[in-house]
């Protein structure tokens, strides 16, 4: 007879994801006590802003308020094809065997270069999901 103690069972355990007890007043306890000094901090920051020794300190400093007061400005990157179209792209899904072949002897000394797929199978379709 089977037991219903231990084992996995559906809806058991904490979600997963989700952060323990300790974990959660660990957290809270520590961001308490550096809000305590955020006064301080942001006082020490003007001032290092304003008469600091070095260019670059004031600078620093300068940014560390502002990223404070507005948050981290947003990165973007832009990526874009010949002449600032679309990134041309080739479906292989269709193509047949033989084609696949001949384009595998034409780039398969380039896609080497950067990593052997026979090792590591990124498609998840190659010689070791074909066993069935």
């Amino acid at each position: 007879m089977k037991s219903n103690r231990g084992g996995i069972r559906p809806g058991a355990g904490r979600p997963q994801g989700g952060k323990s007890r300790a974990t959660k007043q660990a957290k809270a306890t520590l961001s308490e006590l550096a809000r305590a000094y955020t006064t301080t901090a942001l006082n020490v920051l003007v001032s290092v802003a304003q008469k600091g020794e070095s260019e670059s300190a004031r600078v620093a400093a300068a940014n560390a308020i502002l990223d404070r007061g507005y948050g981290k400005p947003k990165q973007s990157h832009e990526v874009a094809g010949p002449g600032g179209g679309p990134i041309p792209t080739v479906d292989l899904t269709n193509m047949s065997d033989d084609d696949l072949n001949r384009l595998e002897a034409l780039f398969g000394p380039l896609a080497g270069a950067a990593g052997d797929d026979a090792e590591a199978d990124q498609g998840g379709e190659g010689e070791a999901g074909e066993g069935g």
